[in-house]
């Protein structure tokens, strides 16, 4: 395994598992629960099992606050394995989906379609697919034709994700109606969510997290390096490409609704591989239950620190991201990862 990959002594197994899907499922009842508007677990319930009728509080569950929910449970899940796997096959403890331009290049996709076809915003998850796969395949080409160190990788990672904003940010000011709440889309957040607009990305977010999980043994063999895989007859080039790819449908289809929310591909991988350790299976299954745990627990934060006003979730994230990357950056440089 590679030399950055540092593990704690680990929990018991079935007791980390069971307190894991736990704290999913407890964020994900506190954010049907708990709001500027107070709604008890019983008129929850109700409204979850079509019951409410028109009641003031059914209408909040089912048209605010599950739709917001289901968001941030999804963004959580796709981003952080798409995290873990851009770690793995980059081999840099520091790459993560919005350091090395892949959430961005996502976003310019997205501004550049509803900017030149706003009647087609509903295909803005395949448009945020290929935008997020542009940034990845560039990143990669750096690696692969320069031999640049981790901390170069990253510095370019961040170069084009600055490129991408830029662009996004052009598009804007060309055409000002192109993203509604760009301030928003920039930051990250679930505002205005519907539903509706969940079904493509969750279908995305549903069959790519089915495919990288398939290919955990060959992730597995990656790890170990590039000329130890081909010693073991892994098609190294393919395979890197195809992993690489599947984050960046993960990562792409979340921003597509979630805008640019940052960290979380950086933060949940690193605690998961101290928790359910190095073996890809089961830490691309805890990062996917930490995620979305992790998410929907900012977003419920932001929702409730300062009610009846409301921080966007990416506000939340970069306050407890920011430190971390610095953090990681310091041990990097002192050689310890």
């Amino acid at each position: 395994m590679s030399s950055w990959q540092t593990f704690s002594t680990r929990p018991n197994k079935a007791l980390f598992w069971t307190a894991l899907a736990a704290l999913t499922v407890l964020s994900a009842l506190g954010s049907l629960w708990f709001g500027s508007v107070s709604v008890s677990p019983a008129e929850v319930l109700t409204a979850l099992l079509g019951r409410g009728g028109g009641s003031t509080a059914a209408k909040i569950v089912l048209y605010s606050r599950l739709p917001r929910t289901c968001a941030a449970l999804l963004a959580g899940a796709a981003l952080a394995v798409s995290g873990a796997v851009i770690q793995t096959v980059l081999n840099n403890p520091l790459a993560s989906p919005g350091i090395i331009g892949v959430n961005s290049g996502a976003g310019l996709a997205v501004a550049v379609l509803c900017a030149i076809a706003p009647t087609a915003q509903r295909l803005s998850p395949l448009a945020a697919f290929a935008g997020a796969v542009l940034g990845v395949l560039l990143v990669l080409g750096l690696a692969e034709r320069t031999g640049a160190s981790r901390m170069t990788l990253v510095l370019a990672g961040v170069a084009i994700s600055n490129l991408f904003s830029a662009g996004i940010d052009a598009v804007v000011t060309l055409v000002p109606d192109a993203l509604t709440g760009v301030t928003d889309f920039r930051i990250g957040g679930f505002h205005g969510v519907t539903m509706a607009r969940l079904a493509l990305p969750a279908a995305l977010i549903a069959v790519s997290l089915l495919a990288v999980l398939s290919l955990s043994q060959q992730l597995d063999i990656l790890a170990l390096g590039g000329d130890t895989a081909r010693s073991l007859g892994l098609a190294v080039g393919p395979v890197r490409i195809a992993l690489l790819v599947l984050a960046a449908a993960l990562a792409g289809a979340a921003v597509s609704f979630s805008g640019l929310l940052g960290f979380v591909g950086l933060i949940v991988p690193h605690a998961m591989r101290r928790l359910a350790g190095e073996d890809s299976f089961p830490l691309l299954l805890s990062s996917a239950l930490g995620g979305a745990c992790f998410v929907t627990v900012c977003d419920l934060l932001a929702r409730v620190l300062f009610a009846p006003f409301e921080l966007p979730v990416g506000v939340v994230l970069a306050f407890t991201g920011a430190p971390f990357f610095l953090w990681l950056l310091f041990r990097q440089r002192g050689g310890r990862l």
